[in-house]
């Protein structure tokens, strides 16, 4: 199969769709790789090693995907991409459709086979493509949070870990999932009193057994969210609906009950966001204040950490993309169930429910 790696052009994301050492697995399955000239640079990876490796190195996005049967990204294809996506081409990326009307009508029609990274999912429920980077963004989520609490940023002026004698900042994460628990992880582990609230019991109980002492579970419900706000510092949205748009579980009306200079990193953005106020921002421009409370809403937050990011990321799509391109997507799905389920769009038909269910009036 032929297979291409487009650079990503949006703002500021310098992750890439594979490592040299993912073209140099694919390659020697028999498969020819296509790389866009200078795609790897943010992450590390120069178009020598990528030749290396035994890529051919194209100078435009066009002329990949051209050629390519099967073009493997990170993030959604934006606007200027639309035009160079083939009918019957397998676009396998993240695409977060539920987020976006405009995408989810250029790709059905595309034409396109779209392969969802996000809705991969295995019987237990877990989602292999999603959680290396949940897990990035679980991380940064606190370490982002931490940095705009700080007076000079916006925030209210306080240190998460507090000192000696001074009461540390309270950290609300909404969702225990992959990033609500590596989100607690930073958060108690800099010295913050953190609550994690979820509607899973058998996740909080296991949250309860596994967190340090100064990480306390509750059963998440919009009165108890609402009753934590006047005492927390720093709010981190952490819920996903697999494939489907995120709930609102705070209002804009919630804000005011919040002391003026909190923090609020919303990781759900790109599914459509889980506070009512949040839109999603940029690396380049990431927050925006809204009731006196600061936003940080960057829809491609692993994308400032490419290095860490593009490795994990590549690791856990690599046998997916193997799959694909020995088998051709149709085999690769019926042989693969958690594959299939990451089949969101085919032939101008929506085929994923949370995607059909977020556009149904």
């Amino acid at each position: 199969m032929k297979i291409g790696v487009p650079k990503e052009i949006k703002v500021q994301e310098y992750r890439v769709g594979l490592t040299p050492e993912g073209v140099d697995a694919l390659c020697k399955q028999g498969h020819q790789i296509y790389v866009q000239s200078s795609a790897g640079e943010g992450s590390g990876f120069l178009d020598e090693a990528y030749k290396n490796a035994g890529a051919i190195i194209l100078d435009t996005a066009n002329q990949v995907y051209e050629i390519a049967d099967m073009i493997i990204k990170v993030k959604e294809p934006l606007a200027a991409e639309y035009p160079l996506i083939k009918s019957g081409q397998i676009l396998f990326t993240y695409f977060h459709f539920a987020a976006s009307k405009e995408l989810t009508e250029a790709m059905m029609k595309s034409k396109s086979v779209c392969i969802a990274y996000e809705t991969v999912e295995l019987p237990d429920g877990s989602l292999p493509l999603l959680i290396p980077m949940s897990e990035v963004a679980g991380r940064m989520a606190v370490n982002v949070g931490a940095y705009y609490l700080g007076k000079p940023f916006g925030g209210k002026g306080k240190l998460l870990g507090g000192v000696p004698g001074v009461k540390p900042a309270e950290v609300l994460i909404i969702g225990g999932g992959i990033v609500g628990t590596q989100a607690a992880k930073m958060a108690a582990g800099l010295g913050a009193n953190v609550t994690i609230m979820d509607t899973n019991l058998t996740r909080l109980r296991y949250l309860s057994d596994v967190m340090p002492a100064n990480v306390v579970t509750q059963y998440s419900t919009v009165m108890a969210i609402r009753e934590k706000l006047p005492t927390t510092d720093l709010v981190i949205g952490a819920v996903l609906l697999h494939g489907a748009k995120a709930p609102h579980l705070i209002k804009q009306g919630d804000l005011k009950t919040m002391e003026a200079g909190s923090v609020i990193v919303d990781v759900a953005v790109d599914q459509g966001g889980c506070i009512e106020t949040c839109h999603s921002t940029t690396h380049e421009n990431p927050v925006f204040m809204v009731e006196n409370v600061l936003h940080y809403c960057v829809a491609n937050m692993p994308g400032a950490s490419p290095q860490t990011s593009t490795r994990g990321l590549t690791q856990a799509t690599l046998p997916y993309a193997l799959s694909i391109a020995n088998n051709g997507w149709e085999k690769a799905c019926a042989e693969n169930q958690a594959l299939a389920k990451g089949l969101n769009i085919c032939a101008g038909k929506i085929l994923h429910q949370g995607v059909l269910e977020a556009f149904t009036a």
